[in-house]
């Protein structure tokens, strides 16, 4: 069993938060009661994780650690053993004691592009919804966030992240629930919420950006990143069945589209930051994700195409404020 009570006093320290605690702990209890095939094993390698003291910590930049006296042969060894145990690793990359995981993603690449265009992070409440391991949220304490509260249902992906903030030290300011969107009450709580590579998941998108705009202060930003096709303000693909072999996919909308969708749900100044094309240098295959990545989804003729023959991926991201 994981224990959670730092988190809950944490949460109960700030009034904005303190009505999760009417159904957070339940559903945790829940959650933790589910059985899953793989869970106690990926909880026994955190346990046989040794909690760290970095002389050297480095979040701006990249999530990296490091010790003064580096480490012996021996327990590098063991330590990037234990890391390979929790593969695969798709957000990163994260670089402890000179072991570079190099993940599918190279998430460095998407922070850069958008960190421009947000406001400025420091001392505020941050929500990231579909957080993955968490990669995003250690960038967010390296420009000095207050908190950082991610959810994410997948099992994997929180021992990953309690994996990373265990080295670190057992940072307090950032925490991943296991949790999806649904079981969140209107908090109305966060001064900035990020949603990247998730409303292409969702069967009613609209619904999406609600919840998100639910959990924003009045003028909070949302920083909403999300694949998109070329198209005018009524352009809309909706795959009969796989895109990119992703089954549970649903909408993606043009750039346009995608504004519009903003507006009518709630939010004011909406703008588009930034569209990029993804490559096979961003998404890849690596020693820490051995299985099929970007290049096997493409179609080897025509990789501008999908191997279904859809648009290649194009994501795009956009800000807005909740009126």
């Amino acid at each position: 069993m994981f224990n959670f009570s730092n988190f809950y006093q944490l949460i109960a320290e700030d009034i904005r938060l303190q009505p999760w605690l009417n159904t957070l702990p339940q559903q945790l209890t829940n959650w933790q009661n589910m059985k899953h095939r793989d869970f106690e094993s990926w909880l026994y390698t955190l346990k046989q994780i040794q909690e760290g003291k970095p002389d050297n910590i480095d979040l701006k930049k990249s999530v990296s650690l490091s010790n003064n006296e580096p480490l012996t042969q021996e327990e590098f060894k063991e330590l990037e053993k234990l890391l390979k145990t929790l593969r695969p690793w798709r957000k990163g990359p994260y670089k402890i004691h000179n072991i570079h995981i190099d993940a599918e993603w190279k998430s460095d690449w998407k922070w850069d592009r958008i960190l421009p265009h947000i406001s400025p992070l420091k001392n505020r409440l941050v929500l990231d919804v579909g957080c993955g391991n968490g990669y995003y949220m250690w960038r967010m304490i390296g420009e000095e966030a207050k908190l950082c509260i991610g959810i994410d249902p997948s099992r994997l992906f929180f021992v990953q992240f309690e994996t990373i903030r265990k080295l670190l030290g057992n940072n307090q300011r950032s925490h991943l629930v296991p949790l999806n969107i649904n079981q969140l009450p209107k908090l109305k709580a966060f001064d900035t919420v990020f949603s990247m590579g998730t409303l292409y998941h969702r069967r009613s998108p609209l619904d999406h950006l609600i919840q998100l705009k639910d959990q924003l202060v009045s003028d909070g930003e949302l920083v909403l990143e999300t694949l998109v096709v070329e198209g005018n303000e009524t352009t809309a693909l909706v795959p009969s069945d796989r895109y990119a072999q992703m089954r549970n996919v649903y909408f993606f909308p043009s750039t346009k589209a995608l504004k519009i969708w903003l507006e009518r749900t709630g939010f004011k100044n909406v703008r588009i930051v930034d569209e990029n094309i993804t490559t096979t240098k961003e998404q890849r295959t690596t020693e820490w994700m051995q299985q099929n990545s970007l290049y096997d989804y493409l179609s080897p003729n025509n990789p501008t195409k999908t191997i279904e023959g859809h648009p290649a991926p194009k994501r795009a991201t956009l800000i807005a404020n909740k009126v």
